[in-house]
């Protein structure tokens, strides 16, 4: 028994850190390769974005102090903030919403990190021009106009940890395109019978 708690307690520590840790070096690089781009024509927007990427290690430093130390406390409203920032720099649009319900704190903590993850694939892999993401109290998404998920259901680290995070609230994870069969979507929900 005690072994299993222990090896749960791994889990969930490598599965923290994947995730805190690939969403913030994804911003970083993408600011870096800006910032690059940016040295010969604006040399005072590049040392913001640099001043930018500094910031964002520390954060990330910070992160992982905390997640190695004691559960990382994520928030929807902060992955919202954080999500603004990420598409900004990455040049793609973002349709976010102003206010956020009131949530129990599990789903709260669930639907950050569903906008932590979905944004983070749509910055990385995604080619959009916008991302959208959508809150209900009984549910999150977060969708894009880009190429769209390679398979039918995409089963990367990020995904697999937040399905694992889903499975602690018998929350549902679908992954696929849009309605219009376009783009990304990501959607993550309570269980009808709980609706």
């Amino acid at each position: 028994m005690g072994r299993l708690a222990v090896a749960e307690e791994r889990s969930r520590a490598a599965r923290d850190l994947h995730d805190i840790l690939g969403h913030s070096l994804t911003v970083v690089a993408i600011k870096a390769e800006l910032a690059g781009r940016l040295i010969q024509v604006d040399r005072d927007r590049a040392a913001t974005e640099i001043a930018e990427v500094e910031a964002l290690a520390r954060a990330a430093l910070s992160d992982v102090r905390q997640t190695v130390g004691a559960y990382r406390e994520v928030t929807l409203a902060a992955e919202l903030a954080g999500a603004r920032s990420a598409l900004a720099a990455a040049g793609i649009a973002a349709d976010l919403p102003a206010e956020v319900p009131a949530l129990p704190d599990g789903w709260d903590r669930l639907f950050g990190w569903a906008v932590r993850e979905g944004v983070t694939n749509v910055v990385r892999h995604s080619g959009a021009r916008c991302c959208t993401v959508r809150v209900r109290p009984d549910g999150v998404e977060v969708s894009d106009d880009g190429r769209g998920p390679s398979t039918p259901d995409t089963t990367g680290h990020g995904l697999v940890g937040l399905r694992e995070r889903a499975r602690e609230l018998d929350a549902v994870v679908s992954v696929g395109r849009r309605s219009d069969g376009s783009g990304f979507l990501l959607r993550v929900h309570a269980p009808a019978e709980a609706r």
